[in-house]
């Protein structure tokens, strides 16, 4: 007989109730819940944040009233704002197994007749968020009640924060949500403002996230609710949360509500350091290559096609590594080398790597003994003598970025005498040192007016780089080997430090 498959589970729907000082309006807002829509609510969530009114008793006295839906009502005895308010609810409703929960707000702006249209994409798995919009159709938002100044500025900001953003919303500002909580399970919203533009922070995250938005049509209602938003500082905050995203996505600042990218970009002929390395590595016969901080293996995979044989290290695990190199080692190199790396190696890359590092010399210390005889290291730095991070300093606005010479995760700071003395220290000629210029490919693209513009700016960069390196060198690139790692005496090839160990005390070094 075949088995007939079990009916899927419904899912778990939650209305998340954000209210302050609505004690006027709480009940009424919820008495407009369609009667033949809460049979399929499994919780009610009201949230009173720290109201100066009855706020709390107007809910609770609501929950208890016959045939309606499993209520829970919650006051905070401290103002956690709207934003803050928005966190403590999304965190409630995963502790009670939600799987979609709808934001409304208590003063009834927001039509709670919509609730199933509202939530429809979600349970047919169209959508990861819908939200509501008083602006799809022409002129509804005014007739609605909307004041010019704010139709306006509504009109503004999200033509603004669709066009850094690249989306396509008719409403930036609305807050009638609902997220599939999956969804908001993926996002650092712990992460996010308290403050009222914590809407747009979500939106930005979900557009980064690559999720799905849909918008519904809903009437626009402005009644006799006293408003809370400061408009301007509203309106500052959303342009600033748009554009620290923006500027994050480049690598400046550090925008802790946007997670990093677990790999690095890599694109030939872009001018990067690893770009040069690569440049490199093909005047040299194919060998045995150790790729410390390989990442994503985007360089290995290029070194590969080369006809080297890569093995990489890196403290994650990329999805995709180990198929873009011979072999790949998941170690945190601050612990230094792993034992399993092995030795023999006829190049090592550390591209970018050793400014992550406490203790870059050990590490550099110990790559010299993987290395056979006469093989290179590959190294590049940040430069932190070049202009931007010296004009930060002058000024007085020095800040991490998310990546470049400032980034959050660089432990040392280089420039290029430090970096020969540090090699030097290490036991390390240098055989060659070059320069890379900015990278305004990075900054501006590669199509069109902006590639056009990153060209010409790149070119003035690589001169002035050729001119003076210390101050316009974004990155220093240096090819090293080990210093007189070995002699030849009567035909036996002897470590040079194996000599001076029998040859010195150590009171007759002192002295030497």
């Amino acid at each position: 007989m075949q088995e007939i498959p079990a009916p899927a589970r419904s899912p778990r729907i939650g209305i998340l109730v954000v209210a302050y000082n609505a004690e006027t309006t709480l009940e009424k807002t919820l008495d407009r819940i369609p009667v033949d829509f809460r049979s399929r609510i499994a919780d009610i969530l009201i949230l009173d944040d720290a109201s100066h009114d009855g706020t709390f008793t107007a809910g609770c006295r609501w929950s208890q009233a016959e045939g309606m839906p499993r209520t829970v009502v919650m006051r905070h005895t401290k103002n956690l704002g709207y934003g803050g308010n928005q966190k403590a609810g999304y965190a409630l409703a995963a502790e009670r197994g939600l799987d979609i929960v709808v934001l409304l707000h208590g003063d009834g702006q927001y039509a709670p007749e919509l609730l199933p249209e509202m939530v429809a994409p979600l349970v047919n798995g169209e959508a990861d968020a819908v939200f509501g919009s008083r602006m799809m159709h022409k002129g509804g938002a005014l007739r609605g009640g909307m004041p010019l100044y704010k139709w306006l500025g509504n009109r503004i900001l999200t033509r603004l924060e669709n066009s850094l953003l690249g989306s396509r919303l008719t409403e930036f500002h609305s807050g009638y949500r609902a997220y599939s909580m999956a969804a908001l399970r993926k996002l650092p919203i712990g992460r996010n403002t308290d403050a009222f533009d914590f809407d747009t922070q979500i939106i930005v995250q979900l557009i980064d996230a690559g999720m799905r938005i849909q918008e519904i049509p809903i009437p626009t209602y402005y009644g006799d609710e006293i408003c809370y938003v400061n408009g301007l500082k509203y309106a500052k905050d959303v342009v600033k949360d748009v554009l620290e995203y923006r500027l994050a996505v480049k690598g400046f600042g550090t925008c802790p509500w946007i997670p990093k990218p677990d790999g690095y970009a890599f694109k030939e002929g872009d001018g990067s350091s690893h770009s040069v390395i690569l440049e490199r590595m093909r005047g040299l016969p194919p060998g045995r290559v150790l790729d410390l901080g390989c990442s994503g293996g985007l360089f290995a995979e290029r070194l590969e096609a080369l006809g080297h044989e890569v093995t990489g290290v890196d403290c994650v695990e990329v999805a995709g590594v180990r198929e873009k190199c011979s072999r790949f080692l998941l170690a945190d190199l601050e612990e230094g080398l792993p034992e399993s790396v092995g030795r023999g190696y006829d190049y090592v890359v550390a591209g970018d790597v050793v400014e992550h590092l406490s203790r870059p010399e050990r590490v550099l210390a110990e790559i010299a003994q993987v290395l056979r005889p006469g093989g290179q290291v590959l190294l590049s730095v940040p430069n932190f003598g070049h202009w931007y991070a010296r004009l930060r300093v002058v000024l007085g606005v020095f800040g991490y970025d998310r990546r470049g010479i400032l980034d959050e995760t660089h432990l040392r700071f280089f420039t290029r005498a430090s970096l020969r003395r540090t090699v030097r220290d290490a036991g390390y000629d240098v055989l060659h040192l070059t320069s890379t210029g900015a990278p305004f490919w990075a900054l501006l693209g590669g199509r069109g007016l902006k590639g056009a513009l990153a060209g010409a700016l790149g070119g003035i960069s690589r001169l002035l780089t050729r001119l003076r390196p210390t101050l316009f060198g974004y990155q220093h690139v240096a090819v090293l080997t080990p210093h007189a790692a070995e002699t030849i005496i009567a035909g036996e090839h002897v470590d040079v430090q194996d000599i001076l160990n029998r040859q010195y005390t150590p009171a007759d070094r002192v002295g030497v």
